[in-house]
């Protein structure tokens, strides 16, 4: 088959973009032609796409674009716009642009589908625009999260999601909150799951020591990510409560603009145990702290279905996840008698935001699993199944009933 991906966000860096980055790399290893549209800011590179794949860049920046790629979160690990901030003058160009590169797209590269990631302005925009072969959308949760705080294209998004040959569900209970934002035929919606990369998340191969105690976050330094959250859990765990030292490695990167920011890195040098902000790694830095750590924890307020989790647990660290909507009964179908351990998540004012007299116990729960996952032993798990391989293959199946 010969498929356009397309997504309006950069293909780095956030858990939409590595899923645009690998579902890419896994059509390419299982013989398709690749062609990808993305949003890159002026001077960005695009080397994180396989080297087969035709690239049709939409740069912002640029007098064409005056302002930062848009970010499907309010608070991305790079410059962005957020969607709410566009005004009709910026939406009028972002369209232009989009349009310029898909007209291009659909002549030179002639899809026999086209896989758009985020149900938001962007898929509504291709939906409107493309006859003739199935157009399909791929729900990140973030673009849920966008439809409940704010109108922008309310009703030509829904109508456009409602005319799609079929939506991509990351679990079960994502299925429903698709169903309930947009209207949609529930028959029309399927579950796919994420992936991770099996050839380079694993145990085999040289691998640094292992070091007791020692727990990594991977995601958006962020306030919402729960990284304030995990830092006042590890100022509960005494010495005594542990059978050794404790650290943190914070690997992600962070708006350097961003309030939330500076508070974690002000309280960083405060913290009982030692914490390392180690910002944006290279993918080998990536697998390294990964394999040198004894736990993995991800205290995130709001997730699709997150990546990382599995990237850790193939490497052979124990995840301690927030037992978010949707995430655990995911995890569990894609990987069935896992070992993460789930942490209830506080009340939640808003879809993102927690309420702030629920944090201190939810803080006690989450350094009661950190201490309970540092003293159990590690248990060796099969995450194959829930490769990009196997999601891709899930994807183009139901591809194959639209055609």
């Amino acid at each position: 088959m010969r498929i356009l991906n397309i997504s309006a966000q950069k293909p780095d860096g956030t858990g939409s973009g590595t899923f645009l980055s690998q579902t890419l790399a896994a059509q390419v290893r299982a013989g398709h032609e690749t062609a990808v549209i993305c949003g890159v800011d002026a001077g960005d590179e695009t080397s994180a796409l396989p080297a087969a794949t035709r690239v049709y860049d939409v740069r912002f920046n640029t007098p064409e674009l005056p302002f930062h790629v848009c970010g499907m979160s309010d608070e991305m690990p790079y410059a962005a716009t957020r969607y709410r901030d566009l005004t009709p003058a910026m939406e009028a160009a972002f369209e232009r642009a989009f349009v310029g590169r898909l007209v291009q797209a659909l002549d030179e590269f002639a899809p026999d589908v086209v896989i758009c990631h985020h149900l938001y302005l962007l898929a509504s925009i291709v939906r409107e625009k493309v006859s003739g072969v199935p157009v399909v959308a791929v729900c990140h949760a973030t673009d849920l999260r966008q439809m409940a705080m704010h109108g922008l294209e309310h009703d030509c998004i829904v109508g456009a999601m409602r005319r799609m040959d079929a939506l991509f569900a990351l679990h079960h209970a994502q299925v429903g909150q698709i169903v309930a934002t947009y209207g949609v035929d529930l028959a029309r919606v399927h579950v796919t799951g994420t992936g991770y990369d099996q050839h380079v998340f694993n145990e085999t191969g040289p691998a640094p020591e292992r070091i007791p105690g020692s727990i990594a976050f991977v995601g958006k330094v962020s306030f919402k990510k729960g990284v304030e959250s995990l830092l006042a859990a590890l100022d509960l765990i005494a010495p005594a409560d542990v059978a050794c030292p404790l650290s943190l490695t914070l690997v992600g990167g962070h708006d350097p603009a961003s309030a939330d920011y500076k508070r974690i890195a002000a309280r960083v040098p405060e913290c009982r145990w030692p914490v390392r902000l180690a910002g944006r790694v290279p993918i080998e830095e990536l697998v390294r702290t990964y394999r040198a750590s004894d736990v993995f924890c991800l205290p995130s307020f709001y997730e699709g279905l997150p990546l990382v989790g599995i990237e850790a647990l193939a490497c052979g660290a124990k995840p301690v996840m927030c037992d978010l909507p949707g995430v655990r009964e995911g995890m569990e179908s894609l990987l069935p008698r896992n070992p993460m351990r789930w942490v209830e998540p506080p009340t939640m004012l808003a879809v993102d935001t927690p309420d702030p007299a629920a944090l201190p116990a939810f803080e006690r729960r989450l350094a009661d699993a950190i201490v309970a996952a540092v003293s159990a032993p590690r248990e060796a798990f099969d995450t194959t199944h829930a490769s990009w391989d196997m999601v891709v293959a899930r994807m183009l199946a139901f591809v194959g009933e639209c055609r």
